[in-house]
């Protein structure tokens, strides 16, 4: 979340950036939380005041009672008692407006970075670069949802029978593909200098806070409420979480880790044709990779993981674009985010397969995750995560792309996970 001396300090700054992601009633709603604050520091500052003249009066009473005026001593006892039953009323009273400051917090976006383009839909999103051609089909070339029917890959029916519509159930040479995804994703972060760790793929309360998913995002989660636990809708949740409450050591960034988790979307009101087959999936598989960073390389950073998912795509040999995503069609916490999308040719469409984003100190504030420097008080870190990749769409692109009459040709990259070539039937 924002901090308040931001808001304070560089209110303008704020609403410009609010108004760039195009925030409704960016205005009022920042004055709101500005007289809030006003008034819970007013309120801190009468509170210091009574508790610093309770003080004192404890040291006269003492000085009273030594000299043996008991009167005069229990006279400001009685002042004593009336001071600290105002002190226990305000400290209740800026609880209060401190919990109603965070919850209203909770509630602003993060300020877009300086290099995020205004607009208000995917319509106006900054392309970038685009890599690679795009392929040419045979005659009769089918889309990914007829391929896996085809080949006998993917069963949908089966998943619907299970549990219900958007949990596929992978077979056979498509489950092989699944797994030599996820190895080869893991394999390469660790090459690059990522750590590989195995989160819990359920969170609690406060790790949901933490990285922002909730509030904002709380009717897309899958919430167990018997236990109030929350199926993660990205390994970002509980990887960052690890740091939740942590002051990391000098000389310890950067921090980073790679994760492979099932990931869990309700991802209610989607339908039509863009979500059919592979294209929006309730459960699906990611790998995903974590940053922490201090503040003046994290940009930098950024530039890096960008650049290390674009890798990934190239070794597929998937043409893909990167976008510059416009400030309406941000995610809630980011400041800056790149989307990766590769182009599906029997559908003719660029599918997203990935965001690489940077958070600044918005989920560092929540998280409350800081570094101490030599001879200074702990500063806020900076976070940023990416989906290195998410498989769904992926997949999708490559049986689209790479189908021929003898059977789907997977690329060189994937051979020596798979045990075999080409996916036939």
């Amino acid at each position: 979340m924002l901090q308040i001396p931001v808001l304070r300090e560089q209110t303008d700054l704020v609403l410009a950036g609010l108004q760039k992601r195009n925030f409704p009633n960016a205005a009022q709603e920042i004055q709101a939380l500005l007289d809030l604050d006003q008034k819970r520091r007013s309120l801190q500052t009468e509170r210091d005041e009574l508790l610093g003249r309770a003080n004192a009066l404890a040291k006269e009473i003492g000085g009273l009672m030594k000299s043996g005026q008991k009167d005069q001593a229990e006279a400001l006892k009685a002042e004593t008692a009336e001071l600290k039953s105002r002190t226990k009323t305000l400290d209740e009273e800026v609880q209060h407006l401190e919990h109603a400051l965070q919850q209203g917090l909770y509630k602003v976006p993060n300020i877009p970075h300086s290099s995020v383009p205004a607009g208000r839909s995917a319509e106006d999103n900054e392309v970038v670069l685009e890599h690679g051609s795009i392929p040419q089909l045979p005659e009769g070339a089918q889309p990914h949802w007829e391929l896996i029917k085809q080949y006998d890959i993917i069963d949908f029916e089966l998943g619907i029978k299970i549990t219900g519509a958007g949990f596929p159930v992978y077979k056979g040479q498509g489950a092989r593909l699944q797994r030599a995804l996820i190895n080869f994703f893991l394999d390469e972060a660790m090459k690059a200098g990522y750590t590989e760790v195995q989160p819990p793929i359920v969170v609690n309360e406060a790790s949901g806070y933490g990285t922002g998913q909730l509030p904002d995002k709380e009717g897309q989660m899958y919430h167990a409420t018997a236990d109030n636990l929350y199926l993660i809708p990205t390994a970002e949740v509980p990887i960052t979480n690890l740091y939740r409450d942590e002051i990391i050591a000098e000389g310890k960034l950067p921090i980073k880790h790679v994760g492979y988790t099932p990931c869990f979307r309700r991802e209610a009101g989607s339908w039509g044709a863009d979500v059919r087959g592979l294209n929006r999936l309730h459960q699906f598989d990611k790998v995903e990779i974590v940053q922490i960073q201090a503040p003046e390389k994290s940009y930098e950073a950024l530039e890096d993981m960008s650049q290390y998912i674009q890798g990934l795509l190239q070794k597929l040999e998937l043409p893909y674009r990167v976008l510059r995503l416009c400030g309406g069609d941000m995610g809630f916490t980011s400041a800056l985010t790149y989307d990766m999308e590769v182009f599906s040719a029997a559908q003719g469409r660029w599918l997203e397969v990935s965001s690489v984003s940077n958070f600044e100190t918005y989920q560092a504030n929540r998280l409350k995750l800081r570094q101490r420097t030599e001879g200074g008080k702990p500063q806020l870190l900076h976070t940023l995560n990416g989906s290195a990749l998410a498989l769904p769409r992926i997949v999708a692109a490559l049986l689209e792309n790479n189908q021929t009459p003898d059977g789907i040709k997977l690329p060189k990259a994937l051979h020596s996970y798979l045990g075999f070539e080409m996916i036939t039937k």
